[in-house]
């Protein structure tokens, strides 16, 4: 861990100041659009479009790396986000920010690309898993980070725009002046969609499915909160909380994953993830509780997409195993940008606020029966079989995905090779 810090903490320094960029931005346009007095379902086309921008972003960044290199790269798309930022609340319009939300969700997207590709040249064989793990805490932790800092002006005039918008700038120095050399940029050819069904049913539904509940959580908490007339600490803290939960239950999660079924233990998390949502649409005029289905919703889901992804791999050959990444990524996009949509209509029914969470629940039963299903149709992968789980998040790229298959892979092979060692 510290020879990963030591080779690339610019790169990791960097990265959660943009997260905390992204975090800020993300729940600010929550509150700001109930502000300026934009509904429901406006605001869920707007948090949509991030997700648009996205899936975009993933599909062209290799391209766009190939072509001008790493390095103009990302300086030109933090360059573009930082000036967004900017103009939201300078042209309050549901269409501008519609058009902004898909810029920046396709930026970030190949920012995110270009600095995995750098994490993956500054690791090994030896610590590439702990700097995937790193990583990821580092994103989670920028955006925890980023809902305390809502608290230091108002939400209504222009100093919280500006504040993301300086930190995405400063966050292009350290990595561009101390990432070196620029790494070599190759991706694998993604398999067919048709072909990753056939291997993993489960992985692919679960995939979809869970796209909507990130998406919801990470795009519609916010308006959620100013719908229910939450404050601005308490909206923020209820955002927070999400990604807490994330952090805290990923870990023990995964342990737990590399010792037992993995469909049971899908179903087992997803109603967790259930009855947590049920607690918030029931009892979320308590705060207190509030917090506690947050947490738990949080700290279900975002183990969920690394479970799906362990579960996938124990039906691959290992050749086939990065290949799949992009086709996980590619089907939990097309879910992530149908959920704050469907959240926004619900919640603009005659169900209010509580339709945020009603839509979870409903996703977590989704999972649940799907999961329980697929359990009756194929036979379990013994524990002793499967792969490693390497804990991943929905914020991840298909460079990062590959980075946590090559790391599952030589697991796998490392730990083969110890049992007939000992054999």
């Amino acid at each position: 861990m510290f020879q990963v810090l030591s080779s690339a903490w610019a790169l990791l320094f960097g990265m959660f100041l943009l997260m905390v960029g992204n975090g800020m931005q993300g729940t600010l346009l929550g509150i700001r659009g109930q502000i300026e007095g934009f509904d429901t379902f406006m605001m869920s086309i707007v948090m949509s479009a991030y997700f648009v921008g996205f899936l975009g972003g993933s599909r062209l960044a290799p391209k766009m790396i190939r072509r001008v290199g790493h390095v103009r790269v990302f300086a030109a798309l933090a360059s573009a986000i930082s000036a967004v930022m900017i103009l939201y609340p300078t042209f309050p319009n549901v269409a501008l920010w519609t058009l902004g939300r898909v810029l920046i969700g396709f930026c970030f997207s190949a920012v995110y690309v270009t600095a995995e590709s750098w994490l993956n040249n500054a690791a090994d064989n030896t610590n590439r898993g702990q700097a995937l793990s790193l990583y990821m805490i580092v994103q989670t932790l920028g955006i925890v980070a980023a809902q305390a800092l809502l608290l230091s002006a108002d939400p209504g005039g222009f100093i919280l725009f500006v504040i993301p918008s300086v930190l995405v700038s400063i966050a292009i120095t350290p990595i561009l002046l101390s990432i070196s050399p620029t790494p070599a940029f190759e991706t694998t050819k993604p398999m067919s969609l048709k072909e990753l069904m056939g291997f993993s049913p489960l992985g692919c539904v679960g995939m979809f499915i869970l796209g909507g509940i990130f998406s919801a959580q990470f795009g519609m908490s916010a308006v959620y909160g100013a719908e229910a007339g939450l404050s601005v600490a308490q909206i923020s803290t209820f955002v927070a909380t999400f990604f807490i939960g994330a952090v805290v239950l990923q870990y023990p999660i995964g342990w737990i994953s590399d010792r037992m079924d993995r469909r049971f233990l899908i179903i087992i998390v997803s109603v967790i993830g259930g009855a947590g949502s049920v607690m918030g649409m029931m009892l979320g005029h308590v705060f207190g509780l509030l917090l506690v289905s947050a947490f738990v919703i949080g700290g279900m889901a975002n183990p969920l997409y690394s479970l799906l992804i362990a579960h996938t791999n124990d039906f691959l050959e290992h050749d086939d195993m990065a290949a799949a990444s992009g086709g996980l990524i590619f089907i939990n996009g097309l879910g992530a940008i149908l959920g704050p949509m469907i959240t926004g209509w619900m919640m603009g029914t005659s169900l209010g606020p509580g339709g945020f969470y009603l839509f979870t629940a409903l996703l977590f039963g989704a999972m649940i029966l799907y999961a329980g299903y697929r359990s009756t149709v194929r036979p379990a992968v013994p524990a002793d079989e499967t792969g490693s789980f390497v804990p991943m998040g929905p914020t991840a790229t298909s460079v990062a995905m590959e980075i946590a298959q090559e790391y599952a892979i030589e697991t796998e092979i490392e730990e083969e090779e110890a049992q007939e060692a000992a054999t």
